[in-house]
């Protein structure tokens, strides 16, 4: 009977050998991540110009961003085991050509049911793409100062790809229209597809090929489908009924509590629940729920706090991000580097550090702010911080995996992330618009009131996100194992 020490062993030895072309590799699935992150933003500046083109009401505008999250996030878990037991670059490639057919999709839709389809097709091609992405990066560069270098350029990404999305969503909606917005993705993915086995080695997890848990699959990929579907209606800003958003809570509560028994009892769960013995993972996953949660607060409220009060247009926004984005990749560079020398915990909690203070700057900016002085500075300490965090909180996530819970550990941090980006976003915004009422009545439409009203709702949100950070930061400290992280080092005594 072979023990599980002997299934490790015989699956390390079916990992993929070493790439012979490692840039190649790393350059090819980074640019696999790269678009599935920028849709996360690049529609938002066309928005505006979607809604009088094709007719949307106010309330379904929102749904071509969310749903797009929604079904990311809801399906990563699943695709990651999917991608473990079926074939990593087989589901990269089933990915990719789906992204590309949806984008298709979209870009040429006519109506607001049509496009709301196809983004929420393009989000599960993205889940596709993103844990096979990522799990086929780890398992080609050995633990170790390859693979941090590897996570280092991945880690980057979500940060660049944000603000390079509101930036080219800027130049393609000014420019040839927003349709393009979703056709430049169409020749990518199907060129990615159809070039995958020429740079990257198939891999799977022998152990996994028995059987597949689709009472666990059905019952988590619904819980957090309905989880973040909830969580996006709390920032909703039409009058949705506070009965139906605590119901999602409740019943998406029923349904993971439900895949949790369910997991105790299967011969093969979809995630091994002894997998949350990792220390390491634990505590990555936790501080990166509060990481995504300030990033995407910054974004998107210094979006607002550009164009609502200080007045910029929409390109004149995604271009003032572009010091952000540089920094944030710097900053990656840097950590990649770092954690080899000094390890993860240092290097993340500088990281959390730089990002609270730059939220902090962005909380005491005044309404007449000047770019140089005001926004800038704040941006260029945030996206250092960002930068440094993105890394260790990969790294972290990774140390001690085996070869066949790759797929597993790429779903598990990437759903932290999609899920720490919509609870941030929604906890912030709950608190920045608590006092609209009160301060809608005081500014009672005198333009210098209803600056300075907008501007305190915006500090409000940017200390939010402050409060994340410096709660990432604490945990960080309390969680996370000190020295290198490590096979050993991550499990729990």
């Amino acid at each position: 009977m072979p023990t599980r020490e002997s299934l490790r062993d015989s699956t390390r030895s079916t990992a993929p050998a070493p790439p012979h072309r490692p840039g190649l590799v790393l350059a090819f699935l980074c640019l696999a991540g790269f678009m599935t992150f920028l849709d996360v933003s690049i529609v938002n500046v066309a928005l505006p110009t979607i809604e009088d083109e094709l007719g949307f009401s106010q309330t379904a505008l929102q749904y071509v961003v969310t749903t797009y999250g929604m079904l990311l996030g809801g399906f990563l878990l699943l695709t990651g085991r999917l991608a473990d037991t079926f074939g990593r670059r087989r589901m990269l490639r089933t990915g990719l050509v789906l992204f590309a057919l949806a984008s298709l999709g979209a870009g040429l839709a006519q109506n607001a049911a049509t496009l709301i389809g196809a983004r929420a097709a393009q989000g599960l091609g993205a889940a596709f793409i993103a844990t096979a992405a990522l799990s086929l990066l780890t398992g080609s560069f050995a633990e170790g100062p390859e693979r941090n270098k590897a996570l280092g350029a991945w880690g980057a990404l979500s940060g660049v790809a944000a603000v390079a999305g509101v930036t080219l969503g800027g130049l393609l909606t000014d420019g040839p229209g927003w349709r393009w917005v979703f056709f430049i993705n169409v020749p990518i993915g199907l060129l990615g597809a159809l070039v995958a086995p020429l740079v990257v080695a198939e891999s799977r997890s022998p152990e996994r090929r028995r059987s597949f848990d689709v009472a666990g699959a059905v019952l988590l990929t619904t819980g957090l489908v309905l989880l973040i579907f909830s969580l996006g209606q709390t920032v909703d800003d039409s009058d949705v009924p506070m009965g139906r958003v605590y119901g999602g809570f409740a019943l998406s509560a029923v349904l993971l509590t439900g895949f949790v028994l369910v997991e105790r009892r299967a011969k093969a769960p979809l995630i091994p629940l002894e997998v949350f013995g990792r220390k390491s993972l634990r505590a990555a996953n936790v501080v990166a729920v509060l990481l995504l949660g300030t990033c995407v607060t910054l974004f998107f409220f210094a979006s607002l706090f550009m164009q609502q009060v200080l007045d910029y247009s929409p390109l004149r926004t995604g271009l003032a991000y572009v010091p952000l984005a540089v920094i944030v990749a710097v900053g990656a560079g840097v950590a990649s580097q770092l954690v080899t020398k000094v390890a993860a915990k240092p290097v993340l909690t500088a990281g959390l550090a730089l990002t609270g203070a730059g939220m902090f700057l962005l909380w005491r900016a005044p309404s007449g702010s000047g770019y140089l002085t005001g926004l800038l500075p704040a941006f260029l300490v945030a996206g250092l911080g960002l930068g440094l965090s993105f890394v260790p909180v990969q790294v972290s996530a990774f140390a001690g995996t085996d070869e066949d819970e790759s797929g597993l550990s790429a779903g598990l941090i990437n759903t932290a992330q999609e899920m720490g980006g919509a609870l941030g976003l929604a906890v912030a915004a709950t608190y920045a618009f608590r006092r609209v009422a009160e301060l809608t009545t005081w500014a009672d439409g005198v333009p210098a009131r209803v600056t300075q009203a907008r501007t305190e709702v915006f500090h409000d949100a940017f200390l939010a996100g402050a409060c994340f950070a410096a709660a990432g930061l604490v945990l960080t400290l309390v969680l996370l194992p000190r020295g290198k992280p490590s096979a050993s080092a991550t499990t729990s005594s």
